[in-house]
């Protein structure tokens, strides 16, 4: 793959510094995903507008945005956004047996954070089509229309790191990689 550049404040395009000197005020460093996506200002402004949007105005708590995130995330099989986001579910105060279980695909430790998964994978699998029993069956675990739509949002927000990540092959970053993961083997 080819590698993107990754840029900074100081050969950043004009109209990504003051995103980038967002990133490093909210991060205290410009993670690298933000410093390739600086090449396109575009991007990472709507990519940092979708992350507060999800993370801010969403009507999932803490362990259900991570839910949200790490179900895409590892059906992306994103190198970079699944230990990225491992380490910000420990900041979000998400155990360690929610993360595990989506890093490792292993049941949730309770039916209604299943429910969300099984139903984010829907949506992925469908591409936005879900059936009507998979609707019922999501609204059978407790969630509404609502959340049907957060988490339209938060796949839009996912398809944008997960797919520059994956062009970029863009390095973890130091602070996240003790998080690192690999995907597991499909077939």
């Amino acid at each position: 793959m080819t590698k993107f550049e990754r840029f900074d404040e100081t050969t950043a395009p004009e109209a990504a510094v003051p995103l980038l000197e967002k990133s490093k005020k909210a991060f205290g460093r410009v993670p690298g995903l933000h410093a390739v996506m600086a090449g396109s200002p575009a991007l990472l402004e709507g990519y940092q507008v979708l992350h507060r949007l999800f993370a801010e105005e969403t009507a999932f708590d803490a362990d259900e945005k991570t839910v949200v995130w790490q179900t895409i995330n590892v059906y992306h099989a994103c190198h970079y956004c699944v230990p990225a986001h491992t380490g910000i579910a420990k900041m979000m105060g998400v155990s360690d047996e929610v993360s595990n279980a989506l890093r490792d695909e292993t049941p949730l430790p309770n039916d209604k954070l299943e429910a969300l998964r099984t139903f984010t994978l829907a949506m992925l699998d469908s591409r936005g089509n879900p059936s009507d029993a998979q609707l019922e069956a999501f609204y059978a675990a407790g969630y509404g229309e609502r959340q049907v739509l957060d988490i339209i949002l938060g796949l839009a927000q996912k398809v944008m790191s997960n797919y520059t990540n994956h062009l970029a092959d863009t390095p973890v970053d130091a602070v996240m990689q003790k998080f690192a993961w690999t995907p597991k083997a499909k077939g």
